[in-house]
């Protein structure tokens, strides 16, 4: 790699920037970590594992994102898989491909943003590998756990007759993406809100305490909001085989998200459900699990809202003004602008 360090000495600088932000220490199973062939790990009960991957050209470019925050999003992205099992997280490990093209100070402040993001949550990056590749690329392994396989929630078990909640609050990375691609609409929006909305998409916030949450206050069912609230539902409901009925009116959508569509020409709702990215937590629950849930989801510093009910079947109705709406999202095989590509 022309614009690097050798190999190794690349490797060692990502592993003492990791070390100083956290370290494999972070990891209660973790016996070895990153600096010898394999990892070693020692865990009991059950064990959740993810795979993610953010492409340079795909899902970002460098600008508008900061290496940085590529970091972020990569590790964010996989942990919140594990967040939608209410798994806890352990390790992670990283595939970076580089292109020819990326100095060595880019690379070392992508290790930054996965570094922060790990110690935050208490991770481990335990390992990876490093090599030539036609253009950026990470992909990130992470594990993690409960105590038993009951411990863990699939998207599966909702029946009918349980009510449909979302944490948090959705549309903001869509609206956030907006204004990666078209900067002009900033101006329009007061300045912390626009800071908000893009947060939302190039620093977004796996849910892990609040996934923790809802399995130990008895979700039957939960997914995260990854491609669309539409196409997630969907997913959900296709797994457990029933039906999802959710009220487009009960969404509790991002503050800024309204006038980002205003000023985009774009309908509110159609950001907040069929955008995706949001990275919150789709799940069902019996109704007399509601308050409790709502409180333990609460107590994680997020919000929990009802936003319809789960059916019979199948399939998902997406009701609102206007009737009902196809529950759409994004297809990862489908042909997707990168952010900061010309509109």
């Amino acid at each position: 790699m022309s614009s690097v360090a050798g190999e190794f000495e690349l490797i060692a600088a990502i592993r003492e920037r990791i070390a100083r932000a956290g370290g494999p220490e972070t990891s209660t199973a973790l016996v070895l970590g990153s600096g010898d062939d394999a990892a070693i790990t020692v865990r009991e009960g059950a064990t959740a594992t993810s795979v993610d991957a953010l492409v340079e050209g795909v899902h970002f470019t460098i600008p508008p994102f900061s290496p940085r925050q590529v970091g972020h999003k990569a590790l964010a992205v996989a942990l919140s898989d594990l967040a939608a099992m209410g798994a806890g997280a352990g390790e992670a490990y990283v595939q970076l491909g580089v292109p020819a093209d990326r100095s060595e100070a880019e690379l070392l402040e992508i290790a930054d943003g996965l570094a922060e993001l790990a110690a935050l949550h208490g991770v481990a990056i335990a390992g990876g590998d490093l090599s030539r590749a036609p253009s950026l690329l990470l992909a990130v392994t992470v594990v993690g756990g409960g105590a038993d396989v009951d411990a863990l929630v699939r998207r599966s078990g909702a029946r009918a007759g349980d009510l449909v909640a979302v944490t948090g609050e959705l549309g903001g990375a869509a609206a956030g993406l907006l204004l990666v691609e078209r900067p002009q609409l900033r101006p329009q929006l007061d300045p912390g809100v626009a800071a908000a909305l893009l947060a939302r998409q190039t620093e977004p916030s796996p849910r892990l305490a609040a996934g923790a949450a809802l399995a130990a206050t008895g979700a039957t069912a939960m997914i995260d909001i990854s491609d669309g609230l539409g196409a997630d539902a969907a997913h959900l409901a296709s797994a457990s085989g029933v039906g999802l009925e959710i009220e487009l009116e009960s969404l509790p959508v991002q503050t800024g998200v309204a006038a980002v569509a205003e000023a985009a020409g774009v309908d509110p709702l159609d950001l907040a459900a069929s955008g995706g990215e949001d990275y919150e937590l789709l799940a069902t629950l019996a109704p007399e699990r509601i308050e409790a849930a709502g409180d333990a989801v609460a107590a994680t510093g997020s919000s929990l809202s009802v936003i319809g009910r789960v059916s019979a079947g199948p399939g998902v109705t997406l009701s609102g003004p206007g009737g009902p709406r196809a529950p759409d999202g994004f297809d990862q095989l489908r042909y997707r602008r990168a952010p900061g590509d010309p509109a």
